[in-house]
């Protein structure tokens, strides 16, 4: 099919990171569709004409309505915070369009149900943006597990660190309010471990959590960008934090499997530690994202003398995407997950199927969230499939 016509919603993190991907796709995948970058639009004039001229894009507007409206786009995509992917997924669908939002997929779980229903109805491609599935190492584990060299799973452990909240002066960004991202480390971070989760083990059955927000008020500020933000200091307007600091639990998986998850903004010295530990009955895995192409591997049926967790450096041919890169040894970073991420969506394109993650796995991802926040309030284990 012809190349694939974009439309993004959404120009600070995670545009800068899917225009990157865009107009890197070509020169490495060149045997695939290839995207290309119409039209960018955001609320601030200047700083989306900045953007369009920074990253790449032909054009760019203030108006998301008229863009969905347009001819000459096939594909919305959306990075904007998370209160407003629902409405532009809905309107883009119903004009047609295919659909590739950020996670969270939505505000809640009744919101993520309405996207997917919409998104079937119309017969578009969706797709949702997990990226770190995409990493070459955490695609090795994949294998390894469905190989069942791993043999019985019995423990998934995840845990996703950063710490650029420590400074009780930060902020009130946008992520810290409930209306509009949502939640907070549990969303946020969370949400990427329960989809890892899910991608390598499968489904969960039940869960119980707890969470704290450790600094209840912050400064009002004059404007964010990513995980950083402006305009503050000790003695400005403070306003209430609304979202969870950080949010651990438990689950029981479908296969008998058990599993923790801790995601939190507030452990000090670590930036990116997204994380994941897998023990089954032949042998395990441990993943840091921080050494992203390393997975770590241990098998029982070594020989006595040389057991022991052994370095797997996933940048040889016999990786995921990786003999479309460099020589091996030759390292890729954060940004390679989110090319791979859309060669799996211009891959679906060129096979006419569904790419994956998709809006079913947002829903997936969402009811486990709202099942933990369920756990939370209650105070006891909840039933996954009763949320």
């Amino acid at each position: 099919m012809n190349n694939i016509k974009v439309g993004m919603i959404g120009y600070k993190f995670m545009g800068k990171a899917h225009s990157h991907a865009y107009r890197d796709l070509p020169l490495f995948f060149p045997n695939t569709v290839h995207p290309e970058m119409k039209v960018i639009c955001g609320r601030n004039p200047e700083g989306v004409a900045e953007a369009a001229k920074q990253f790449g894009w032909e054009e760019y507007t203030t108006d998301w309505k008229e863009l969905i409206q347009r001819d000459d786009i096939d594909l919305i995509d959306i990075n904007a915070p998370s209160d407003v992917h629902k409405e532009i997924t809905i309107a883009a669908a119903k004009a047609g369009k295919h659909v590739f939002c950020e996670k969270p997929l939505a505000l809640t779980l009744e919101d993520s149900r309405e996207m997917l229903e919409v998104v079937e109805a119309a017969g578009v491609k969706h797709m949702v943006g997990f990226n770190y599935r995409f990493a070459p190492a955490v695609m090795l584990a994949k294998k390894l597990i469905d190989e069942g060299r791993l043999g019985d799973i019995y423990h998934f452990r995840a845990w996703f660190l950063q710490d650029w909240l420590i400074d009780p002066n930060f902020p009130l960004a946008w992520r810290l309010q409930k209306e509009i991202a949502g939640s907070g480390s549990h969303g946020d971070l969370g949400a990427h471990l329960i989809d890892l989760a899910h991608y390598l083990i499968g489904d969960m059955t039940e869960v119980i959590g707890m969470s704290e927000t450790f600094i209840k008020q912050r400064p009002i500020t004059t404007g964010t960008s990513g995980l950083s933000a402006g305009g503050s200091d000790e003695n400005a307007e403070k306003g209430e934090v609304t979202v969870d600091d950080a949010t651990l639990f438990l689950t029981r998986f479908a296969n008998g499997a058990l599993g923790s998850f801790e995601a939190t903004r507030y452990a000090a010295g670590h930036r990116c530690t997204n994380s994941f530990e897998i023990n089954g009955s032949k042998g395990s895995v441990i993943f840091d994202f921080e050494r992203m192409n390393e997975l770590q591997v241990y098998f029982t049926d070594d020989r006595d003398d040389v057991q022991g967790f052994r370095r797997v450096l996933a940048t040889d041919p016999a990786h995921a995407f990786a003999e479309n890169w460099w020589p091996p040894g030759h390292t890729i970073g954060y940004e390679h997950t989110f090319i791979h991420e859309v060669v799996e969506l211009m891959e679906a394109f060129k096979e006419d199927r569904q790419p994956v993650p998709n809006f079913r796995d947002g829903v997936k991802c969402q009811q486990v969230l709202e099942a933990v926040d369920r756990s939370i309030e209650k105070r006891q284990w909840i039933k996954v499939s009763d949320v």
